[in-house]
């Protein structure tokens, strides 16, 4: 008899997502996908339908292409938007913050979240470099706290970057563990250090990357080349800073400089691209031109 290997665990059966941006609109469609309800919080009513909306339509493209097992309208129907985090129910498993990179702006959420649901939700921050320990600070509960760093683009991701605080209990990471694993993704755990391991070895290369093109050693599509042909990079370090936003990575970038050192000091050409409003595919320029 051929084995098909251990069973993937069940989706939690409610899920909360707060923030309806690009991150969050993505960890709210996966764990439709993967059969859980969703309670998508966004600020105010009509910026959470817009989110449920967007979703929507990227369920519907999905389908299209073959990639859904079920109508795109099924799995939105699993999708329903608050307008705080009082919307969330009590029994919720789950709850990610995915909200921009502020650590005060969080905090005070993710303190509003652990109000609103019941003692044995398990609440989590997306953040890609903040201090997992400082936010964890804010909650009365610190033990059921922990980072979940999703990556850009969520639905098609295939890795889930868990990070541990001092205060996370044993039990949270085992049922965060199961979580991630039921989105069919696969998992790198860490403790909570700056930039944790993807953001500081992603964000040091994007910055070594960054000082080539300002010292003129080549242009960008070469030095994306050298990775991508030589180290076999899915996606060149200044394609994939486009990608993610030039004004994320100086953000990402600052925050390292601050806590681990000069080799993390933003090149002035970032600072310079961002000040123009250069900030990557999302604006239309940045290393490259984009449609």
């Amino acid at each position: 008899m051929t084995s098909t290997g251990p069973a993937r665990p069940a989706p939690p059966a409610h899920v909360g997502v707060i923030g309806g941006g690009r991150m969050g609109a993505g960890i709210a469609q996966s764990f439709a996908q993967a059969g859980s309800t969703v309670t998508l919080v966004d600020d105010g009513e009509q910026a959470a339908r817009l989110a449920v909306t967007r979703i929507t339509e990227s369920l519907r493209r999905a389908a299209d292409r073959g990639l859904l097992t079920e109508p795109a309208e099924a799995v939105a129907a699993r999708i329903a938007p608050a307008a705080s985090t009082a919307g969330l129910p009590a029994d919720t498993a789950l709850v990610v913050e995915a909200v921009f990179e502020d650590a005060a702006l969080k905090a005070a959420i993710l303190a509003d979240a652990e109000k609103a649901v019941g003692p044995e939700t398990i609440l989590a921050t997306n953040t890609s470099s903040l201090s997992v320990t400082e936010l964890a600070a804010v909650l009365k509960q610190p033990g059921r706290f922990l980072g979940l760093h999703f990556f850009n683009p969520v639905p098609a991701s295939t890795l889930v970057e868990l990070v541990k605080a001092p205060a996370t209990a044993p039990a949270t990471l085992d049922r965060a563990l199961d979580f991630v694993h039921a989105l069919g993704k696969q998992d790198v755990v860490v403790k909570d250090s700056p930039g944790f391991a993807s953001s500081r070895l992603g964000v040091a290369l994007g910055l070594e990357a960054i000082r080539m093109v300002e010292e003129d050693v080549a242009a960008p599509e070469a030095i994306d080349d050298a990775m991508t042909l030589g180290y076999k990079h899915p996606m060149g370090p200044l394609r994939l800073t486009d990608v993610v936003g030039l004004d994320v990575r100086l953000a990402i970038a600052e925050y390292l400089h601050a806590t681990l050192g000069e080799r993390f000091a933003p090149p002035r050409l970032l600072r310079e691209k961002v000040a123009r409003g250069e900030l990557g595919r999302k604006s239309g320029k940045g290393f490259y031109t984009w449609q």
